[in-house]
């Protein structure tokens, strides 16, 4: 695995696999670094479809709405590099803050509605889209990726890209990845190394959520309600209250009265100084399987 830096020999590098194997797919993966075995199931699964792999690593400040929140994200590049290239990437883009946002840099790519301003976008507030879709954006600009891959953990998030591309009439496939959990049912990220004693426990509260959802929904119930009311009792049992705990359209994320297969289930919790975002889909999974 090569690790790259700027931009021009970035580009230097998918030319010459574009030229060795013109019919090849350039995959990209798009990271924050800290990877787990989430982001290890991306780089496998781009694997497996591409030909060639792109790792980025670039802890996004723009994404970031607390200052203390950036300071405090896990960075450990020399770790990372490891676990890519062990997990089957064949280049590692690891730009510095100067490359992505250099000096006079004045354009934002913004995607406005409720896909956007609900959920994360209400609670993280609107700056926080703002830096992903520009972030993403300059990446497919850089990579120029046939394909690349996120994780259903990130449902909003997947749904604000997925738009992205469509709007601007970017050549590039977005696949979404099954969530990665431990063995306990947590969600696999970045942030769980923050979690410390008693607050380990504690973060199962999300799945124990979205857990009763899926049992109210499998025992009948349709009326998002009760099946709400649930999922809330489930977390509160646990001592954790959800900063948001929404039923919604998986395509439009609307609010919904009766639910169906499909119905996603969306939850954010704050866990000591840890905050911690999960989902499930009831029924069947956006892929349609169970």
């Amino acid at each position: 695995m090569r690790t790259l830096r700027t931009v021009p020999e970035l580009r230097t590098a998918v030319r010459a696999a574009r030229r060795q194997d013109p019919t090849g797919a350039i995959g990209l993966v798009p990271t924050m670094g800290a990877l787990h075995d989430g982001h290890l199931e991306l780089i496998r699964r781009a694997r497996l479809e591409c030909e060639h792999v792109v790792v980025s690593l670039f802890v996004n400040p723009a994404q970031f709405n607390a200052s203390a929140d950036l300071a405090a994200y896990p960075r450990d590049e020399s770790r990372d590099a490891g676990v890519a290239s062990d997990a089957g990437a064949d280049f590692l883009f690891a730009p510095s803050l100067e490359t992505v946002y250099p000096p006079g840099f004045a354009t934002s790519v913004q995607l406005s509605g409720p896909i956007a301003e609900s959920l994360e976008g209400a609670h993280r507030g609107a700056a926080h889209f703002h830096g992903v879709t520009t972030v993403v954006t300059k990446l497919f600009n850089m990579v120029q990726p046939d394909v690349a891959f996120f994780g259903q953990k990130d449902a909003q998030q997947v749904l604000v890209i997925r738009k992205l591309v469509a709007d601007l009439d970017l050549p590039v496939r977005i696949e979404t990845v099954p969530t990665v959990r431990e063995p306990d049912g947590l969600a696999r990220s970045s942030r769980n190394v923050r979690l410390q004693g008693d607050d380990r426990p504690l973060a199962l509260a999300l799945r124990a959520g979205l857990t009763a959802a899926e049992r109210a929904f499998t025992a009948g119930a349709r009326d998002a309600g009760t099946v709400h009311a649930a999922a809330l009792a489930a977390m509160t049992d646990l001592g954790v209250a959800p900063e948001y705990l929404a039923l919604v359209d998986p395509l439009t994320l609307a609010p919904v009265d009766a639910i169906d297969d499909g119905t996603l289930v969306a939850v954010a919790a704050h866990v000591g100084g840890t905050r911690l975002i999960d989902n499930t889909t009831l029924g069947t999974t956006p892929n349609g399987r169970r």
